[in-house]
């Protein structure tokens, strides 16, 4: 068998190197490295599967998400796609999952392509001293250039992802959308941290002067990215983080943003970290120029970027900080019925946490339905989350009781109408977002006025700095009261068809929208 060259913890310089030479990419105009990822341009969670052994057999939530595959079948697949790499140039780069000195996994990941390194190198921590605890080390195998066999190879298409959490190995075979590299890792953080008890949570993460340390949950498209990466305050993170005693730390190293109608007025942040050592994946740029065109989605709503937190001028070096004063729920109500702004108590904050109710505006997985659609995702984060909900809920409001952190609800979504093509209403304006989150941190909101939305048993501020009035209280904000009845009771009743599969208790029962009767 021919053997390639074997290259090594490059920089990223010598990455992006190999990727101009290898006809990977080209450069943008910033220096940034632009990649297009074929037919998928997002998830395939159809494709994603864990090894069932002894241990994972009662402790994963096997169904639709987590979907089972054969200790046997995973290691003769492992065994062709690691003789197809070795028959190449292959990159090899050790990094860590995982700021922290109790909670990190040492990882090695071997990629067949330059800029699938580069995009490791930048999501990934790349750490002073690699493994210091000498911590067995998973490997990962991406193989973007392999063609599944499903008959033979036991998955379900050309491509697949897979799990072995007893061998520590992750294997990417045919899919060559980087997000599903930081993806596969964080669902491993999200099955081992529960055991030590720290909780590993789909947030963002910044820092104000004071010390206050914020959490922003969401799925795809609600703003994580966005409304983390404030001027000022301190990024310390866009997407994983873990919640342990004393501390929130980031599970990454880098920032992947959407890029749909990324703008320097809105996004200053993200824009100015779009340069050399960055990667734009499935944005279009013009021929000439090379100016990226953020608003062309004829490749895929999902355009990203990928940069390094050192990209971030603005950030927590140290990667981490303490305990969170305040966590944020952010949704993208397309229905336009929810407010801005909802102030939680501990047991609303349980309900939403498990409703994880948003939309998919620009999906990021492959095989969505195109359009924007409400829809559950429970923790905000399901197609990552191996064990049961309970077991993160239950982690989630034993640490929120212990440190008093105060939770709101968020919508970034639409107001005054319904979204989506028929839709007459708009989405909420990023600067008036921005102000709600700024009176969040800055502690305006802890013991303001607030009115009762009876039907959703949500609390809302009668005044917040800089937001007019008309938005706080959605219904007034429709022309039409009586068509956001009917749209409210809808929502209500998802809520409560949907929240009903987790058996909760009736005090969280008792947190969310009233029982409708018509």
């Amino acid at each position: 068998m021919n053997k390639g060259r074997v290259f090594a913890d490059l920089c990223s310089a010598e990455l992006i190197e190999h990727a101009l030479v290898g006809a990977e990419g080209r450069l943008a105009d910033t220096g940034a490295l632009v990649a297009f990822t074929g037919k998928r341009t997002g998830r395939s969670p159809s494709d994603r599967f864990i090894v069932k052994d002894s241990t994972t057999s009662n402790t994963v939530d096997w169904g639709s998400v987590n979907l089972e595959f054969d200790k046997s079948r995973f290691d003769n697949l492992w065994k062709r796609v690691d003789e197809c790499i070795h028959g190449g140039d292959r990159f090899i780069s050790h990094l860590h999952v995982g700021q922290n000195s109790d909670h990190y996994l040492p990882i090695s990941i071997t990629t067949q392509t330059a800029w699938h390194a580069l995009f490791a190198r930048n999501m990934f921590i790349r750490s002073a001293e690699f493994n210091p605890r000498a911590l067995p080390c998973w490997e990962i195998l991406h193989a973007s250039g392999y063609e599944c066999d499903p008959k033979r190879d036991g998955v379900n298409s050309d491509s697949a992802l897979l799990i072995d959490f007893e061998s520590r190995r992750v294997l990417i075979a045919g899919l060559q959308y980087a997000g599903e590299i930081k993806k596969a890792m964080f669902s491993v953080q999200n099955y081992i941290l529960p055991e030590n008890d720290v909780m590993p949570m789909h947030c963002a993460a910044n820092v104000g002067e004071a010390g206050d340390t914020a959490l922003f949950f969401g799925l795809s498209g609600t703003g994580k990215t966005t409304l983390s990466a404030d001027p000022d305050r301190y990024l310390i993170g866009d997407d994983e983080h873990g919640w342990t005693d004393g501390c929130v730390f980031n599970l990454e190293g880098g920032c992947y943003a959407k890029t749909i109608n990324l703008s320097k007025t809105n996004e200053p942040v993200i824009w100015n970290a779009i340069r050399f050592g960055s990667i734009l994946e499935n944005v279009v740029i013009s021929d000439q120029l090379r100016v990226a065109d953020y608003d062309d989605t004829s490749v895929t709503e999902n355009g990203r970027c990928s940069y390094p937190l050192e990209h971030v001028k603005k950030r927590k070096v140290e990667n981490q900080a303490g305990e969170p004063r305040n966590i944020i729920f952010l949704t993208c109500d397309v229905t336009g019925v929810l407010p801005p702004v909802s102030i939680l108590t501990k047991e609303g904050a349980a309900f939403h946490f498990l409703s994880g109710y948003t939309a998919r505006v620009g999906s990021t997985e492959v095989g969505a339905a195109a359009g924007i659609h409400p829809t559950f995702s429970t923790c905000f984060g399901a197609p990552f989350m191996p064990r049961p909900a309970k077991v993160y809920a239950e982690l989630l409001m034993d640490k929120i009781q212990k440190f008093q952190s105060r939770v709101y609800l968020v919508n970034t979504g639409w107001t005054g109408g319904s979204g989506g093509a028929d839709g007459s209403g708009s989405r909420f304006p990023i600067p008036i977002t921005r102000s709600i989150i700024t009176a969040i941190t800055k502690g305006l909101l802890e013991d303001c006025e607030t009115e009762h939305l009876s039907l959703f048993n949500l609390d809302i501020p009668l005044y917040v700095e800089g937001v007019d009035k008309r938005y706080l209280n959605p219904r007034k904000n429709w022309p039409n009261q009586a068509q956001y009845d009917s749209q409210a009771i809808a929502l209500a009743k998802l809520f409560i068809e949907n929240i009903a599969k987790f058996s909760p208790s009736q005090d969280i029962l008792d947190a969310g929208p009233r029982i409708i009767h018509s």
